[in-house]
């Protein structure tokens, strides 16, 4: 039987690189369809969503197709949740199976999202299974959001550090960022976002030495046991 994922971007449709991914991680035959929270509106109007402050700082990719997205932006978070419900109720009428919320970042509970599936949830499951106490290392898209995002993964016994690797940095970055984590010494390391891919990760294992949880492909495999 044929399934229908529905993928919820905090940037733009399309985007081809995410919709490809979701799609080789899940059942032969699903057919994704990916919509953005901020489709609809003009580059000009999506410059006026600026962050009030660090804690309202989102990351993402406008538009784009073929290998990857459009210019980077941060917006602001409560304005990606004001416009979210609409989005979903979209995926619904779709005619959607499953339907992911792909941001890493928390969220407040949203009218419709009932079911609907938050990679952040995903992922510190596995943090928590796998370092019950010990140092968790972040790689997070932008500096700013440190404090932000330590607080969100604080838990009793781990101690978190984190450091800034932008999704559409060069190898050259990506290999730096991880050695200034690995200097840390963590025992295991999240990629706290969605738009980091498997290359990135390809790219930063050798020099963290850890195992190193990617947010799409834990959030993917998720998914798989949903529409198997």
């Amino acid at each position: 039987m044929s399934r229908t994922l529905g993928v919820i971007t905090i940037g733009q449709a399309p985007r081809d690189d995410i919709a490809a991914l979701f799609a080789s991680l899940a059942p032969a035959g699903t057919r994704v369809v990916l919509r953005g929270a901020l489709d609809g509106l003009s580059d000009a109007e999506v410059d006026t969503l600026t962050p009030e402050n660090g804690a309202d700082t989102l990351y993402t990719r406008l538009r784009g197709d073929g290998k990857g997205g459009g210019r980077d932006v941060k917006i602001s978070k409560k304005a990606v949740i004001a416009r979210s419900p609409a989005t979903i109720a979209r995926l619904r009428a779709d005619g959607c199976d499953a339907i992911v919320y792909a941001c890493t970042g928390e969220f407040p509970p949203m009218e419709g999202d009932e079911g609907v599936l938050f990679p952040s949830r995903v992922l510190n499951g596995l943090a928590t299974g796998l370092l019950p106490r010990g140092r968790l290392g972040l790689l997070i898209p932008l500096a700013e959001q440190a404090e932000k995002l330590a607080s969100k993964w604080a838990r009793p016994g781990l101690e978190v550090v984190a450091e800034a690797l932008a999704p559409s940095a060069d190898a050259a970055e990506a290999k730096a960022a991880a050695e200034r984590l690995a200097a840390h010494k963590p025992d295991l390391v999240a990629m706290d976002c969605m738009s980091y891919t498997p290359a990135t990760k390809e790219q930063v294992k050798p020099a963290l030495g850890v195992p190193a949880l990617l947010a799409i492909t834990a959030t993917g495999r998720v998914l798989r046991e949903m529409l198997d």
